[in-house]
Parts: C-alpha cells; structure tokens; sequence
C-alpha cells in the first residue's frame, strides 16, 4: 500500500469541500458498510461479487447520501492501489456501480479520475500505479455500457487511452487495445469521428504491432471509405508487406501463448484474405512459407487454431489447398512426437474445431465426408496419426457415415498410398532403413488402423441406427479374417472385393482379434435393442453367414481348412442351435446358446481345440435338457449329479483361461444357469485353481496363453501404436528386467564360478612360477592364453546370468497370469454365491477363500493382480457371503463337522499374526453359527419385540433352542477359551468389535460368556487386560438385546457382581504411572458410569455404600494429580469422569480456586468495582444485559462444598440460557421466602447414603408446604402415570431440615432413583411411553 501514500495530498481538497455534516456521517458508517471494500479486493471471485452485490443493494437504499460519495471516493481510489490483483476487482465494482445509477455523471467521474491521478503531477515512483488508474478507469465507464452513448465522454476518454499508449513500458499495448475495443461497439459516425484521432495514415506504424493492425482491420471492414481517404488505397498481401506480417503474426503468438487461444488479428486477417480473394497467397505465403519457417511451437499452435478456426469459412477447393499442404504435414507430426508431460497436446483442441465444423453443415454430407477424408489421410508411414477412436463422427449423417464407411473399406481393399499425405518424422530421417519405405509396410500399417477404425465406428453408433452399417461392417470382417475369395458370386458381395497387396498372416491376426472386439461390442451394445426387436443375436447372424460361406466351397475357401471330424462339429452345432431354438423360451436354453455360438466362431480361430469343445458342450447341453423332466423323480434315487455338470465346468474353466471379456461375460451366464446342478467333484475343480499347490494344469493353460499373446505383439509392426494394455505389459516388463538387474547385481558371486576363476588364474601363474616376482616372467603366449580361457569363462558367466533372469521373468510372468485366472475364476464363485445361497457347497468355500485372503495378505509382493485378487475375494466373502440375507437350512447331517470347523475357525483367527485377517476367521465362525441356529432366530426375535425395557423379560425357551441344529454348549466352551486367550494373551489378535459382533447377534452365548468376562475386571492380570475387559462390559451391558436372556433378580445380582469388581479396582484411583494403568483407570469409571444409567433406567436397588466412600476417599488424590500434571493428556478426562460419577450418585462438583477467585466478588467492595473494566469497542447490541439485577454480590457468593441442582447426570455443564434460567429461580425462591440453597449442620450438601427413601406421605406433606410458600416442587422423576408437558428445572429435596435430624449412617439398601435426578430421562422417554401403554388396562 506504499503506492496509495503519493495520493494522500488530493484527498483533504476532496473531503474539505464536504460539509462538517458529512464528514461526521462517515464516521457513524455501519462496520458491514466498509467492510464491503475490504471484499471486493479479496481473489476469491464469488467473495468479490458477493461484496459487489451487497454494496449496491445497500446504496439503492440510500442513493443520496454520503455513502454514495464515499463510495465513489473509494472505488478511485482503489484503482491505484499497490496490489495489482485488487485493480481489475475496484475497476469492475465501479462498472457496475456506474450501470445501476445512471444518474452519475461519467464525465464527472472521468475527472475524478484525471485529478487523483494526474500523469502530470504524480512523482515517477508512483508513475505505474497512476498509470494503471487512468487505464482501469476507463475501462470501468466502457464495462458500465453508457460510455458509447455519451459522446464527450466518450472524446475524452479516447483522448485519455490515446496518451496511455505511449507509456508501453508499463501498459504495454493494453490501451491501444481498450480502443479496439471501445470502437468496435460505437456507431459508424462516431468512429469516422475518432479514428483519424488514433490512427495514423503511416502504414510502417500500422504494421509495427498487432494491435495497431487490429484498429486498421476494424476500420477496414466498419468504415472503409473514412480509412482509405485517410491511408489511401493499401495493400497488405503486397510483397513488401508480407514479412511484416509475419513478424506481427508472431508477436501476437507470443503475446497469447499462455492463454491458449487465437489472437482476433489472425482471423481479421484471414477473413481480409477471403474477401479479397488472396487466400491462396496469404495461405502459401504467410502462413506455411512464412510462419513455418523457423517455427516454435508458439507460432505452430496459433496456425494450428487459424487451421481449425477457418475450416467454416472455406469452400471445396480452399479446403483442399490447406488440407494437403506443409501445414497439415506439420501438424501430424506434432501429433506424433507431441508427448503429454513435456509438450501441449492439440489434438482435443482440433476435435473441438472438427466437431464444430461438422455440427454446422448436417446438411452437406460432401463437406463432412471431404472433411473426414482428409484428415484420415494424415499418415505418418502409412499410418494415420489421428486416433480409432475419434469421436467427431457422431455429428455425421447416415449418408456421409455410409460414404465414410465405403472409403474406409476401399482403402483397406487397394491402398490408394498417393493420395495419402505422408510424411517422416525427423528420428525417421536420420535412419533411413530401406525396410521402413516398402510399401507393404505402409499398407499393413493402414489396413491395421482402418480395421480398428471400422469397429470403433460401430462403438458409438447409436441404437436407434440403420442395422446394415453394422451388419456391413461385421460381415467384411468375418470374410477378410476366415476366408478368401476363389471365384466372384453376385450371392456374397464380399467376393467381389479384390486387394492391389494380398493379405499376408500378420494382417489376418489383426483382423481375427478386431473380429472378437467387435463381438464383444455388438453383445454388450445391442443386445437390449435386438431382445425389445424380437431379433436374434448377432453371433446367431454372423454363424448363419459362415454356414453360407462354408457351403459356397465353389467360389469362398477357408483360409484354414476344416478337417472333417471338424465339419462334422460344425454340422451338429447348427442342428443344436436349432433344437435350442424350440425352448428359446428358457434363460438355460439361451445361454447354452450363446456359448455355442462363440465357440462356434472360435472354430475358425483354433480349429483343434474348439471341436472338442464343441462335442463336449453339445453333449453336456443334451443330458442337461434330458434330464430336467425327471429330475424330480430320480432325484431320490441318485446320490450325485451327473457327469455332465463337472465336463462343462471343466469347459468353463479352459475359456476363462483366455483374455477376452466377451468369454468372461458368457462363463459368467452359463454357470449361473448349472450352478444349481453344481456336485462337490465339480466346486472341487474350481478351487483347484485358485490353490495352486494342489493343481498345476491350469497355470500350464495360462502360461500357453501368454505365449500366443506374445506371438501376435511380435507379429505387429514396431513403429504402431499399441494397445493401452500391451504399453502396461511391456513396462511392467521392462520395469521387473530392471529389477531382476539389480537383484543379480547385488547378489554374491556363484561359488562355482569363483572355483573355475581361481583354477583359471592358478594354472596361468603355474606357467611361470608361484612367486609374485615371477609374473614378470610371463610370455605373451602365456598372457594370450590367459586372457582368452578368462573371456570364455565370463563369457559362460554372462550366458548362466541371462538364462538365470530369463528364468526369473518367466516365472514371474507365469505368477501374473496365474493372478489373471484365479480372478477370471472367482467370477465362477461369486455367481455360486450369489444365485445358490441355500446351497449345502457354499459352506466349502469359507476356508478356501480364507486361505486366499491369508496367503494374499502375507505376501510381500504388491503387484495390481495381487491387490485386485485380495480385494475381490474379500468383496465376495464379506457382502455376498458372510452378510447374505439366505444361507442354507439343510445342514442337519454335518451338524458335528459344522461345529468342529466352527472351533477350528475360531482357534485359527486367535492363532493369526494380523487382527485383519483374524477378523475374516471370526466372522466365518459368525456365518457358522447362523447357519447352525437357523430359522428359530428370527423367530425368537420377532417374539421378543412387544417386550419393552421396563417389562419383565420372559424366560427363554429352553425348546426353541434345542429345535434348531446348534450346540450352545460347546460353542460356548469354544468362545470361552478365544475370550480368556484375549484376556490373558500379551499380543492377541483377537478385538473388542469381535466379540461384540457375537454377544450382539448371539445374546444367550453372551450370558454364558460373562461369568467368564466379570472376574478379569479386577484380576491381577495386565492393566491393558482390565481395560480391555472393562470396555467390553460397558459395551456389552448396554446392549438391548443381552438384558432380554434375564430375569430381573438375575440381572440385579450381576449388576450387584460388576460394582464390586469396580470398587475393586478404584481403590487405586490416581494412582496411574503408565499409560496402561491410566486407560484402565478411565475404562473403569466409564464402566461405573454406564453401570449408575443402568441402575437408574432400570429402578434397581444396589449397595452403593462401599462405593461412595472409595470414591470420596480419591478426591483429593485426584485433584492433586490433575494440579500437578499428571498424565496431563487424560487427567482433565479422568477428573470429568470421576465427577460425573460423583453427580449420579448426588455429590455436586466444587468449584475451583480459580474459578472462585475471578467469579465470586469480593463482599467488602461494592457491586460496581466487580464489572469488568472494558477493554476495546464493543457494539450495544453485542453487550450482554443481566435479567437479574437485584441479585446482590453476598447471593453470588456460593459456600464452600455446595451443590447446584441439576438435570440429569448424563447431561453436559448448563449453557448461559439454562444458567440464567436457574439465576432468575434462585431469585424467585429467595422473593417467596424459600432459601436458594439449603445448608446441613457440616455445612455440607452431599447426600448420606443411608438417608431412606421419601415415602409418598412425605412427598405430599413437603407439596402442602411448598405451595404455601409460593412455589412447585418438581420431583427428581416424574412419576409415569404422568405426562410431562412443561420440563422443569428440578430441585434436589433435602429431607434434612437441620443439624439435629440428622441420622447417624449406617448400611442401608439405597435406591439411586429416590436419591439423585432423573438419568437419560430424555433419551428413554420412547421407551417409557411404551412401557404405560403396556401397563394401561
């Protein structure tokens, strides 16, 4: 704000010509009012236009007042403000003020500007910032929209931006540009007006910037006559003028280089171009001759935006002139060697550009197939540098995606290599291979991308579509990929296609793997719309046209021939397909069907393999359907499934070792149509694979797989662009070479090399003695000997280390792809789980898929098929299995292996090094134990439900218990022992979550389990232990469903138990020295906590005698620790705890010394001195007023040990509305003749635990005297057959009336309810409303 300070000589004439009135109406602004400016400079946008927004809504109020001239005031000066970021926020504020009150003059304000910041007067140090000003100034009346329509202002402020312009220094050309701007929206008269004023008839001036070439551009096409009597006639295409062109076409470039965009001078000067007929000249000579000269890739992208931006604007051959010249050239090869982390990518940019074009002439399919043309046929070696995946062509017609589609196959047919635009990159130059310029090559590398080029058109057809396209498009591909034409037929057009370069092998592999792509396209995206159509499938058409073509062995030939155990498969597929047919009806039928109909077409592909499947599927497929009718009635007679569910699960298995989606999706379907014939032998297979040490034939399988794979990346051209997948491949590869190179460099030295090394070295030096100072003595035969015996051993060295690392990779490799399969397999399993729940074989998978999720977790390998496998089986057992809503019912005859893999399970997840893998091991145990229990659950749940919390709980059903299939006995031994191994173990994998996940599903097993649970709170076992043991009871005690399993005298004695082993255990409170004993301390007191609500809740009637003095006898231990700092993390923890404690129980928290000292007055001084002396502003509406001003400072005085009444003991510390409620009670009591507090002979308010309870009489002789004396008692807890509509403030009763009533203490049956306020008295209300309407007759 340095800035600011040159200005402050001008503000005391401004302010000084207001009056006195004014100046001291400023000072009583509201603070919201100037904060307004401090907003609009902020650089958050929606901050600024907030502020904005507000300000103007606030003047609107007050347009005549002094805050508009303030305002004024201070948005010019906030224009020439040091912060740059802040001037364009004043300057649009300004704007905006200026269009909402079209009252103030602009010329007044123009002159504000001009006299707070004028260029005459201002010292050089504050030349920028004045600068900037007057440049924002303007600006501001231009963004108002009332500068075009004042013409003096309008003069002046031209006049004004007009001497800005020689200060480029600061400016640069931003006024020249503001009068660009200006003119292009002022009226033609007014500019013939202005523009002699800022243009000068010197044409070098014109020329020597880009926004002095823009102004003379603007007049040119607004005011040509003005201008040429002004320059005369100018010719800016000449000659003479075309460097100069060039030169201010670059500066603009620069100048727009990080904004992205194309500066307005270029297209000005390709639309003077078109309309003076010189496009051509300036094309050739500016653009490609001259920009891309010596090019930077900012000149580069500004013709690449010219480029796109003119494609609207040109005509048929226009477009052909650009689209075949250097600059199209150029352009490919910036997409070639463009890379995305070092230099900008354009192509997205020219999409837009094409889809633009293209969305604007629908109507003109020549224009839109010319444009596809085109740039189709940018092609770096033969190959186009435009992506397959190309999206602009959904803005095409039918008739232009037909022409597109027919030229896409034409140039696959007979590469047509001339009319291409080809070019070579500069690392192509410079290797000038002879192989590289073949033009076989070249074809191979176009016919590859049209290929994909083809599928990806069908890709992103919509449905509503003509079909022939894609038929057309699927049936070129079959034919190319399988057959070759041997005679021409009018019956098959596709014979008619001949080729200019026959197909060699590498071209068909690429055809038969888009083949597939296509078919998992066309299954995948049209199936919803052939299934609403009432059409076959598309695999059904594709197999019907081969069968056309297998018949027409005249004029069509296989490229691979069919032997004739193969026809025959193919034969009597079709007569399946049409058995099928006749029960199409069925979901089985129709999968059988689509697995058919790919092996089917995987025939072509591999002959061999696929006529086994064949017979295998068309037999499995018969018995499957032969048997449906009388499954019913053989079902009894057969204790196994036929043979035919573990031959298709076999297939199954053998097509998921293939990498295709389309097989995976297919699996998928199938096996959840035979899941439901599913036998053990067959589940047994598929888990085969996912434990390989058990079963090595399906890693064969895959690792054959990879070899083929690896075979058709090798048969591809190494310049193409892979797919994103190989790229993984090959740097996933790359990355593990790397990797298997420094593990080879840092291991040792094979021992047996280091033998042959020394033996070699021992016998050179034999040759010449065995002292060192015999080694001169070598000859050179003998040198040259042992130099070539060590290179041969390096060399074998060198040859054991490579094959060693090939052995490395390959397994590695194999590991990977193994991986692959085990994931494609446990698709199998999830559909298992999912459609067959019920199903006996589900409970053989827990510990195999645990097993996996055991074996994953160890592993140190982090790989993506490592993290995908974990994840994925973890998925599959916890959602679909674990938390399946059906689970089997018929488990009666392995009732007793159930119950042994349940403690197995449970000792197995207490054995497991990590707790995330122990808690897969407990939950399986969990999904057991339903599945033993049963339907009886849920149904004695469901008869539990009008049960409420206060109702005595019915004994449970000793009969539904044993109706169902589970031995609570022994599963509660075995959960004992897991419970007592927590408990006593020092690093147990076991979790407090665990066992609340069984004692909250499972309450009768919980009730069996505390007996073993309570006596650890107290045993002399490790702190940690009895905190652990704590916080489960406090969990488990307030479960709803483990009170039900009680009767009350039993729920009573055990609440009785777990006082006592509390009190226990508080007799060393505050005595804490490790961070163990601490957290046991605070486990403790909030187990008595929850042990006081539920004593409360509940009416029951315990001994808290003991308890009470253990915890008096604390307190000062306690309050020294906490003033000492002490476990100073959790003392203040420790303390509330403690108190709240103390509260249920009735004795009130004291106050501190602190708190005493600055709350309580002294009781010499007078009420005045004990205000607090003010310190800063305060408003009057933020200034807090005292209700109760009668209060005296002796009232505010509490004695020593009182206690306050309160609400509730779970309720936090009174907030200021409750405080002055109780302050303005108090009072009213004190008014009406009733003491706020009441003292005993000790002076001390806690209450005796052997006081008895209040007897109704009493409780009605205490309302007699408390309604003489004015006021309404309101007893700790209402009593239920009452309905509470007001809350009241209730105040604790005090039977002892003076030290002489008094009774002595002694042992007493205390019920805490009569003796302390209502505890979660808010948050059982439901519950108690439930119970009076049970109890209601």
């Amino acid at each position: 704000m340095a800035e600011v300070k040159g200005f402050a000589k001008a503000e005391p004439e401004a302010s000084g010509e207001a009056p006195h009135a004014d100046r001291h109406g400023l000072l009583e602004h509201s603070r919201e009012f100037l904060d307004f400016f401090w907003d609009i400079a902020k650089p958050q946008q929606e901050t600024r236009l907030e502020a904005t927004e507000k300000l103007l809504e606030y003047l609107r109020t007050r347009p005549t007042g002094s805050e508009m001239k303030y305002a004024l005031k201070r948005l010019i000066t906030g224009l020439g403000v040091g912060r740059e970021a802040a001037r364009p926020c004043y300057s649009l504020a300004l704007a905006q003020l200026l269009q909402s009150f079209e009252n103030i003059s602009l010329c007044s304000i123009l002159k504000q500007i001009e006299e707070k910041y004028d260029l005459q007067k201002v010292k050089k140090a504050m030349m920028r910032p004045a600068l900037f000003a007057n440049l924002f100034g303007v600006l501001a009346l231009f963004q108002s929209g009332r500068l075009v329509k004042d013409q003096e202002a309008l003069m002046k402020s031209v006049k004004l931006l007009k001497i800005l312009t020689h200060h480029y220094n600061h400016l640069q050309g931003q006024p020249l540009k503001a009068i660009v701007d200006i003119l292009s929206e002022v009226p033609e008269t007014m500019f013939e007006e202005i523009l002699p004023k800022v243009l000068t008839g010197d044409l070098k001036v014109v020329l020597s910037s880009p926004k002095h070439l823009e102004l003379f551009l603007l007049a040119q096409r607004r005011v040509p006559a003005k201008l040429e009597s002004l320059m005369g006639s100018v010719d800016l295409f000449s000659d003479e003028n075309i460097p100069s062109l060039v030169n201010v076409l670059k500066m603009a470039a620069t100048s727009v280089k990080k904004e992205h965009r194309l500066p307005d001078v270029a297209l000005d000067l390709l639309r003077l171009a078109l309309k003076e007929d010189k496009f051509p000249l300036f094309w050739k000579e500016v653009v490609e001759q001259g920009m891309l000269k010596k090019p930077c890739w900012a000149s580069s992208y500004l013709c690449f935006r010219l480029l796109g931006a003119s494609l609207p604007l040109l005509s048929e051959d226009q477009l052909r002139l650009v689209m075949r010249g250097d600059l199209i050239r150029h352009f490919g090869e910036h997409v070639v060697v463009a890379k995305p982390q070092n230099l900008f990518k354009f192509i997205p940019e020219m999409s837009k550009y094409v889809g633009t074009f293209l969305e604007g002439c629908r109507d003109d399919p020549e224009r839109q197939f010319a444009m596809l043309v085109a740039f189709s046929s940018i092609t770096n070696q033969g190959l186009p540098v435009m992506p397959t995946f190309w999206r602009v062509t959904r803005f095409l017609n039918a008739e232009a995606l037909q022409r597109y589609v027919s030229w896409l196959r034409d140039m696959f047919l007979q590469p047509d290599l001339d009319s291409l635009v080809d070019f070579s990159t500069t690392n192509q130059k410079k290797a000038q291979d002879a192989s590289f310029n073949v033009p076989e090559r070249a074809a191979f590398r176009l016919r590859k991308w049209i290929v994909h080029r083809l599928v990806s058109l069908v890709d992103h057809l919509h449905l509503e579509m003509d079909e022939a396209l894609v038929e057309q498009v699927a049936r070129f591909c079959l034919f190319h990929a399988f057959f070759k034409t041997k005679k021409a037929t009018p019956q098959i057009p596709e014979t008619k296609q001949l080729f200019s370069f026959p197909l060699d092998n590498r071209t068909r592999e690429v055809i038969i793997s888009t083949f597939f792509s296509l078919l998992q396209t066309l299954s995948a995206k049209f199936r919803q719309t052939d299934q609403a159509k009432g059409w076959r499938p598309w695999t059904y058409r594709l197999v019907q046209f081969a069968d056309i073509l297998l018949n027409h062995n005249r004029n069509v030939a296989i490229v691979t021939p069919f032997t004739k155990q193969q026809r025959q498969a193919w034969d009597e597929m079709l007569k399946t397909l049409k058995e099928l047919e006749a029960c199409s009806s069925e979901t089985k039928a129709t999968a059988f069907q689509h697995l058919l109909l790919l092996v089917g077409l995987h025939l072509f592909k591999s002959p061999t393999e696929s006529c086994d499947l064949l017979g295998d599927i068309q037999t499995c497929i018969k018995k499957s359907m032969e048997q449906k009718p009388r499954r019913s009635r053989s079902k009894a007679n057969t204790s196994q499934e036929p043979p035919w569910v573990e031959v298709m699960v076999e297939i199954l298995l053998s097509l998921l070792a293939q990498p295709s989606h389309l097989i995976r999706q297919v699996a998928r379907n199938v096996f959840g149509h035979i899941c439901s014939h599913l036998t053990p032998h067959a589940l047994q297979l598929i888990l085969a694979v996912l434990n390989p040490e058990t079963n090595d034939e399906d890693e064969n399988v895959v690792v054959t797989d990879d070899s083929s794979e690896k075979q058709l990346k090798h048969a591809e051209d190494e310049g193409s662009d892979s797919e994103d997948s190989k790229n993984s491949v090959s740097d996933m590869d790359s990355e593990d070479e790397e990797e298997s190179e420094e593990e080879d460099r840092d291991e040792d030295v094979d021992p047996g090399f280091r033998q042959q090394l020394m033996a070699v070295l021992q016998s050179g030096k034999a040759l010449g003695g065995e002292d060192s100072e015999d080694e001169e003595e070598l000859g050179d035969e003998a040198m040259m000997a042992l130099d070539e015996n060590l290179a041969s051993l390096f060399a074998e060295q060198k040859l054991r280390i490579q094959a060693q690392r090939e052995e490395k990779n390959k397994l590695r490799k194999e590991k990977t792809l193994r991986r692959d399969f085990q994931i494609r397999v446990l698709d199998l399993i999830e559909v298992l789980v999912t459609k067959q729940p019920e199903n006996p074989l589900v409970l053989e998978l827990l510990e195999p898929l645990l097993s996996i999720i055991q074996r994953s977790m160890r592993s140190s390998s982090s790989t993506k098929q490592e993290q995908d496998l974990l994840h994925k089986t973890a998925r599959i057992f916890m959602q679909h299995l674990c938390r399946a809503r059906h689970y089997c019912h018929k488990v009666e005859p392995c009732t007793d292996a159930l119950h042994t893999q349940v403690e197995r399970l449970v000792q197995q997840a207490g054995t497991q090094a990590n707790a995330s893998v122990a808690l897969y091991y407990f939950n399986a145990s969990l999904y057991l134990l339903r599945v033993l229990k049963g339907n009886t659950s849920k149904k004695y749940q469901d008869s539990q439900k009008p049960q409420g919390a206060g109702t005595k709980p019915e004994p449970v059903d000793s009969e539904a218990q044993a109706a169902n299939c589970l031995d609570l006995n022994f599963v509660t031994r075995v959960y004992s022992a897991a419970l007592e191994s927590f408990l006593t173990k020092r690093n147990s994998p076991l979790t407090i979550p665990m066992f609340l996940g069984l004692f909250s599903r499972y309450p009768m097993i919980c009730k069996s389990l505390l007996p073993v649970l309570v006596p650890y709170v107290a045993s002399p076992s490790r702190p940690r232990h009895q905190a652990q043991a704590c916080l489960l009871l406090q969990k488990t005690l307030s479960a709803k469903e483990l009170r039900v399993c009680f009767e009350d005298p039993e729920w009573e004695q055990l609440i009785g138990q777990v006082l006592d082993k509390v009190t226990q255990i508080l007799h060393n409170l505050g005595e804490a020295q490790s961070k163990a004993e601490h957290q046991k301390e605070l486990s403790s007191l909030e187990l008595l906590n929850t042990l006081f609500k539920t004593v409360n809740h509940e009416k029951l009637t315990v001994d808290l005698t003991a308890l009470l003095g253990v915890l008096q006898g604390q307190q000062q231990k306690l309050q020294q620790n906490l003033q000492q700092g002490n476990h100073s993390s959790g003392s203040s923890r420790l303390h509330d705890l403690y108190w709240q404690a103390m509260k249920m129980l009735g004795v009130q928290r004291p106050r501190s010394e602190k708190k005493d000292a600055k709350d309580a007055p002294n009781v010499t001084q007078s009420p005045i001195s004990t205000k607090q002396k003010k310190k800063g502003f305060l408003p009057e509406t933020k200034k807090r007023k005292r209700k109760s001003k009668d209060v005296t400072p002796e009232q505010d005085v509490m004695p020593e040990n009182a206690t306050l009444a309160v609400t509730g003991g779970d309720q936090p510390p009174s907030t200021g509305k409750k405080r002055r409620r109780k302050m303005k009670a108090q009072a009213q009591a004190q008014v009406n003749g009733t003491p706020a507090t009441k003292s005993l002979a000790s002076n001390n308010l806690t209450l005796s635990p052997t006081t008895p309870a209040e007897t109704p009489k009493l409780q009605k002789k205490k309302e007699k005297l408390s309604q003489v004396n004015g006021t309404t008692p309101v007893s700790p807890i209402e009593p239920e057959g009452k309905k509470q509509h007001q809350k009241a403030l209730p105040i604790k009763e005090v039977l002892n009336k003076s030290p002489k009533s008094a009774l002595p203490r002694k042992k007493a049956r205390l019920s805490l309810v009569s003796r302390s306020p209502s505890l979660l008295q808010s948050g059982a209300r439901k519950r108690k409303v439930v119970r009076k309407k049970e109890q209601t007759p």
